[in-house]
């Protein structure tokens, strides 16, 4: 028995930060970020909750690695790319790194920067400000389209379906609902539009981060 014990424990990963953090992160997207614990952490590595504090300071130190592992999934725009172009892949892989870790968005403005964090925004305010954005104004610009792209994650995480036919009901049962005296803009949008068109998200949001570019220019602000 014992030698079936140690043989499994030498085969065993070391325990490092790295792995800390990605069990971490994996939990998080399982159970939202109110599952992740030390114990649990701790009960997903196979270990005692205590030799986690070897590799991470206490759970805020935890999170500030979850969030800068996600900071790292998101694609750096490329620097030799015009501004817009580069804005817009940056956008897009935000939305997509996101949509895996839903849990992230109201943490990522709010945790001490590690590496990757610092390496993304510099690379962000770097684009900007090679397209000849002041530094108010990239700054601006930097705020404006995160904004934008966190509240839609926000809200296509949120929404009470998921794929067309989810949507089909929810539209249905809205529709069985509304006068049409009352309501008769949501009642052209519900029988309309959504019914028979579908809602696809990426269409939206690459339509409202196409607004949101051509309203911002580098010699304002």
């Amino acid at each position: 028995m014992s030698s079936g014990t140690t043989g499994e424990a030498g085969r065993r990963a070391p325990l490092d930060r790295a792995r800390v953090v990605e069990t971490a992160v994996a939990l998080a997207d399982a159970k939202g970020i109110g599952g992740v614990t030390m114990r649990a952490v701790a009960g997903g590595l196979g270990v005692e909750a205590m030799s986690l504090y070897n590799h991470v300071r206490n759970r805020d130190d935890l999170l500030d690695g979850m969030v800068d592992t996600v900071f790292a999934e998101i694609e750096l725009p490329p620097a030799d790319s015009a501004w817009r172009e580069a804005m817009r892949r940056r956008a897009d892989s935000a939305r997509r790194v996101l949509r895996r870790h839903p849990w992230a968005v109201a943490l990522l403005d709010s945790r001490s920067p590690g590496a990757a964090t610092l390496r993304h925004h510099e690379a962000v305010l770097g684009v900007l400000r090679t397209g000849g954005f002041s530094v108010e104004a990239a700054v601006r610009a930097f705020f404006v389209v995160d904004s934008y792209v966190y509240g839609a994650v926000l809200q296509e995480v949120g929404l009470p379906f998921g794929g067309q036919e989810g949507l089909e009901q929810v539209v249905d049962d809205v529709a069985d609902r509304l006068d049409v005296a009352s309501h008769p803009r949501l009642v052209e949008v519900a029988t309309g539009y959504a019914s028979q068109q579908g809602y696809d998200f990426v269409e939206a949001f690459d339509a409202g981060l196409t607004l949101i570019l051509g309203a911002l220019h580098p010699d304002e602000g």
